[in-house]
This record gives structure tokens, sequence and C-alpha cells, in this order.
């Protein structure tokens, strides 16, 4: 039996400092209860928060893949070091995490080699090619915790309401990043002043607000939990709350980024702030931020997408969006 006494942290709801005490894993004590046990070891806190362990919706992780990007093992190192104590991993691999073998494969490297620990989302379609419907029971069967089509849109409604019938009839929560591909098209900056500006390809809000709505009314018709990843427009902050109070099962999440910054971000040709959807204007931060505030939105998410170097150092366009966000999302 081991045991952690932690001094002179904040806890997070009350932003009060106290001690707490941690035997075998398991919170034991709190405040002067804690102060007067003894302990193995002291851990000064002071200055630091003290949390629960932070869950991620929406997580790249790069495994299975080349490892040009990341890995299991480094990318849940780096959520360990940001506060995250479970991530639930895209299906955005290599292969595409399509198949009760390859999610096999990833809760088996995990068990191996990941600091925190690792909840798959499986894809809906085969490949992510929003074409044929996966093996949902068979990705059920092996561990995936919902389904969902990653960063890729499904572009056909058709095929879209049979994702979310099946799904409803497994009884399995759907997670999409609403995206219209036609109304996006080759985009990659927010369609606003700054990308009239700059000459920038832009991304028009109605290319997430129109998929958006479709997602709701499939959702309210076939019954499925439906959860909204990465939302960034203020119009779908309303289409939310609409949905909502008249009983649809649905939730969503906000990036972090989506929260801290807005198009100007992209002003100097910025390869970093590259990212889908895109950082949008400051009165749809704003209401993002309400969003959350009101718990309308109820997740924020780090939206981690490590790169190598090389996929940053190019002209805007041809750089691959994401940002690498999960040791930085809390501070």
């Amino acid at each position: 039996m081991s045991s952690l006494k932690i001094i002179g942290g904040r806890l997070a709801d009350t932003n009060a400092e106290t001690t707490v005490l941690v035997r075998d894993g398991r919170i034991s004590a709190l405040g002067e209860a804690a102060g007067n046990e003894p302990a193995d070891h002291d851990f000064d806190a002071t200055g630091c928060l003290l949390t629960p362990g932070f869950v991620d919706l929406c997580c790249n992780l790069r495994e299975p893949g080349n490892g040009q990007k990341g890995n299991i093992a480094s990318e849940s190192l780096a959520a360990a070091h940001g506060g995250f104590t479970t991530l639930c991993a895209s299906p955005d691999t290599s292969p595409v995490n399509d198949s009760g073998a390859v999610t096999n494969l990833i809760l088996d490297v995990a068990a191996k080699r990941s600091s925190v620990r690792l909840l798959p989302v499986g894809a809906i379609t085969r490949g992510l090619e929003g074409e044929l419907l996966s093996d949902m029971a068979g990705l059920a069967g092996a561990g995936c915790i919902a389904l969902g089509n990653g960063a890729r849109p499904v572009k056909n409604a058709r095929v879209l309401r049979r994702c979310m019938a099946y799904a409803r009839t497994f009884g399995l929560t759907v997670m999409f990043s609403p995206e219209n591909q036609a109304l996006a098209a080759d985009g990659y900056a927010h369609d606003g002043l700054v990308a009239s500006r700059l000459g920038l390809l832009g991304i028009p809000e109605v290319a997430e607000t129109a998929a958006v709505m479709e997602m709701l009314l499939l959702a309210e018709e076939t019954g499925v939990r439906l959860h909204l990843g990465q939302l960034s427009c203020a119009r779908s902050v309303e289409m939310l709350a609409d949905a909502r109070k008249r009983g649809i099962a649905v939730t969503a999440d906000v990036a972090m980024h989506q929260l801290m910054f807005t198009e100007d971000a992209l002003s100097g040709f910025d390869s970093r702030y590259h990212v889908r959807p895109p950082l949008r204007s400051e009165k749809d931060r704003q209401a993002l931020l309400g969003g959350v505030r009101d718990g309308v939105i109820d997740a924020i998410t780090s939206q981690h997408q490590p790169h190598d170097s090389a996929a940053k150092q190019a002209p805007l366009a041809a750089t691959e969006p994401g940002l690498s966000t999960i040791e930085n999302t809390l501070s």
C-alpha cells in the first residue's frame, strides 16, 4: 500500500486551498482529515489546480499509422501532462478503425503503452468514405464506445440517415463534426474579412449550419443519440439550444482553440492556425463561450491533431489542418 499527500492545491470548483490524501490511487481524505494522516510521500501543489482527470472527446493519436506524426505512447503521455486521464480516440487512423480487428489492435497497444485510459470511437462507414456502413455490432462488441466519421463528412444524406437508424438499433451514440462538403469545397479559412483581405479561399458558416440542421432533423426522426463535435458558429449554438427544447437527444462540444482565437490569427498567413472547422469571427467566439457558460455546449475538447513540422511548413493552402493542443488545453 502506498500513499501520497497533496498539499496546498486549489480545488477547481471552489478555488479553496486544501490537502488531499491518496491511498493506492484513490482519494481517502480531504482537508484537515487528510492533513492529520501520515503519508509515504508529500507533494507541494501550491499554485496548482486540483481537478478530476479530464476526459477528451476528440483526440487523434495517429496509431495505427506510420508513426511520423505521433503514436499512442507519445500522445497519451502528452495527454497525461495536460491533465487528461481518458481519451476518446478518433477513428481517423491508418488503417481506419472500421472493424473489430483494428479496435482490438488499438486496445492491445494502449494496454501496453498508453499513459491514460483509451476509449476507441469506431468508424461509422467503411474507410470513413461515407458510403458503406461499417460493422457497427462488431465495433461495439470490440469496445468502441461510439461511432463517427472522424473529421470527414458523410456526403450522402441517405447514407447518413441509414447510419443513424442502424446506430439507434444498437443503442450507440453517433459523433459527427458537421460540415457540408459541397459548400466547404476547397476552402481553408473562415469566409470573412480576413479571407477577403488576404485572398484566402473561405468556408462559409452555412457549410456548418446546413449540416447541423440536417443532422438534427435526422436525429429527431431516427431517435439516435447524436453528438455534434467541434462547433464553430454562433448559429450552430442557437440551433442546438432549439433542438434541446424540442427534446432531441443531442449533445455537443467545442475545441478549446475556437474559444481562444478568431480568424485574425491567420492575418500573417500563420499556418499554425489552419484548422478545420476554421477559426471564425469574434461574434462566433463569443457565442461559443456563451454556449459553454449556459450549458448548451456540453464539453470542451482539445481536437488534438499532432503533425510533423513539414505538414505546417508550406504555403497556407498547402498545409495540413490541425493543432497539437492536448498539453495546453487547460492552460
